[in-house]
């Protein structure tokens, strides 16, 4: 691939290819794989009849942890590694900011579910509370307001809530090529 100027859907195929190739590593600190979580995340997006774009959000909303060596999540990380925005920097200029600003801000979501929902953090897996720690714990009040003026602040909390059920092992889920002809339909 050599750029923004692409043919549209040479992002399609490497996206493919980072699921087929990197996929399968284990999704640090949980018992399934990136693309099983991934799979999985999309799949609840699309059981709750979502638009395209927060299903294609959900499908690629980790895609940050494979792209570059040092941002797979292990849980003796003593700092984050910017999946997040390593992810939606990388789908910029393919995908629209629904789709791109879902992804930059599903961590941001995490916090702030955290800071307006007093049970939510019960719920999160154990290396999800670890990664939390390291992406600055819950939201302050002057966080949280900020974070509601964002364009896409409730589509990435619903991706959020999809994000932390994508985590059944051994759930049966499509694969990568069964999504393709939606990230056909909403590429820039």
């Amino acid at each position: 691939m050599t750029g923004r100027h692409s043919q549209p859907s040479e992002i399609i195929a490497r996206l493919a290819d980072i699921f087929a190739r990197l996929g399968a590593h284990a999704y640090a600190g949980e018992a399934l794989t990136v693309s099983q979580h991934m799979l999985q995340t999309a799949a609840r997006a699309q059981a709750a009849e979502a638009p395209d774009t927060l299903v294609a959000a959900a499908l690629l909303h980790d895609i940050g942890h494979l792209i570059a060596e040092d941002a797979a999540y292990s849980a003796s990380d003593t700092e984050d590694k910017r999946h997040d925005e390593l992810g939606a920097n990388m789908l910029q200029g393919f995908f629209p900011p629904s789709v791109t600003e879902c992804i930059r801000l599903h961590v941001a979501a995490k916090r702030y579910l955290c800071a307006t929902d007093a049970g939510y953090f019960d719920t999160l897996s154990a290396a999800s509370q670890h990664s939390l720690r390291l992406q600055g714990g819950a939201m302050s009040d002057s966080e949280i307001d900020a974070f509601r003026r964002l364009a896409y602040y409730e589509d990435a909390v619903a991706l959020r809530r999809w994000d932390d059920g994508g985590k059944i092992i051994g759930l049966p889920t499509m694969n990568f090529d069964s999504f393709r002809p939606l990230l056909e339909r909403i590429k820039t």
